[in-house]
């Protein structure tokens, strides 16, 4: 079988798994422990974020022509590829918060919604909670007035209840 028959089905896989995805972030894993990976794999997987690790070579073909080809500079070392087509800021911000307790952990760039960020984007795009967190506190702002408004409600009925 010839290297470019054996590579075909490696970059198709590539390329079906950013077609749609909402994110991709590079990372060079190179010094992390096994048990460090194993956790950093378990916490991405429970997001629905795919981590795999693939040849440079094979992501720069996959990329060509997609809005992931910015990608390509950072194509170098060790490179693992961390996609989501749910949570567009979940690759990102479970890679930064892991990297604070595994300091080998180097995220490299990323295309979040279409557009590029180099490493210090990436890390600013990890600051930003997920949808759920927005929409969570979102409720919470909008249930707060309500239910102060309720309470003090309730307080002038009592107090006009007592008064007669």
């Amino acid at each position: 079988m010839a290297k470019v028959e054996k590579k075909q089905p490696i970059v198709a896989e590539i390329s079906d798994l950013l077609d749609g995805a909402k994110a991709a972030v590079l990372v060079d894993y190179r010094g992390l422990t096994v048990e460090q990976d194993t956790q950093m794999r378990k916490q991405l997987r429970e997001a629905g974020v795919v981590y795999k690790v693939y040849k440079n070579t094979m992501i720069n073909f996959a990329v060509k022509g997609t809005e992931f080809e910015a990608l390509v500079p950072h194509l170098e070392g060790p490179t693992a590829l961390a996609v989501s087509k749910e949570d567009a800021t979940a690759p990102a911000r479970i890679l930064f918060n892991f990297s604070k307790t595994a300091d080998k952990l180097e995220l490299k760039a990323g295309v979040v919604d279409g557009t590029y960020y180099d490493n210090d984007g990436i890390k600013i795009i990890a600051t930003i909670p997920s949808r759920e967190e927005l929409l969570g506190k979102l409720l919470g702002s909008i249930q707060s007035p309500i239910t102060n408004l309720a309470r003090v409600l309730n307080q002038i009925a009592e107090a006009n209840s007592e008064a007669h």
